[in-house]
């Protein structure tokens, strides 16, 4: 909204405002400048306030935050849903391979703790690498 002044323009202000003005009313009207723009701040701040309340401005504000909690929420969700869903699912079982392990893996019960999660996740990514190799 307002222009970027540089130290030398505001100092070159400053040098044409004191010599155009003088340094005895210098006080004075920058006394006066301050009152105005206090003023103008003022209206503009109850002008701005007015035109919120009417629009109701709280109640887009509260919905706009809801609604970006809601995303939050829907987002860590699918993220646990995500990696609690290869764990879970069951083992697709290879014709060709040996089917003691995969058999005892898939009618293994839900893992309650985040190691029992991590160890059957990795013992399915061996059996995987194993099959894999296997095949080749």
């Amino acid at each position: 909204m307002f222009p970027d002044f540089g130290s030398l323009e505001i100092l070159l202000i400053l040098v044409v405002t004191l010599l155009v003005i003088g340094p005895e009313k210098l006080p004075e009207t920058l006394r006066a400048l301050g009152l105005w723009f206090g003023r103008l701040s003022r209206s503009f701040n109850s002008v701005k306030s007015e035109i919120e309340k009417e629009i109701g401005m709280d109640d887009v504000r509260r919905q706009l935050h809801n609604e970006a909690v809601m995303q939050e929420m829907k987002r860590i969700e699918d993220e646990v849903k995500g990696a609690i869903d290869p764990v879970t699912q069951p083992v697709s079982i290879d014709p060709a391979a040996d089917h003691s392990e995969t058999t005892e893996v898939a009618s293994a019960p839900k893992p309650v703790s985040e190691a029992e999660l991590e160890a059957q996740h990795a013992s399915k990514l061996k059996q995987a690498s194993t099959g894999n190799n296997q095949e080749v």
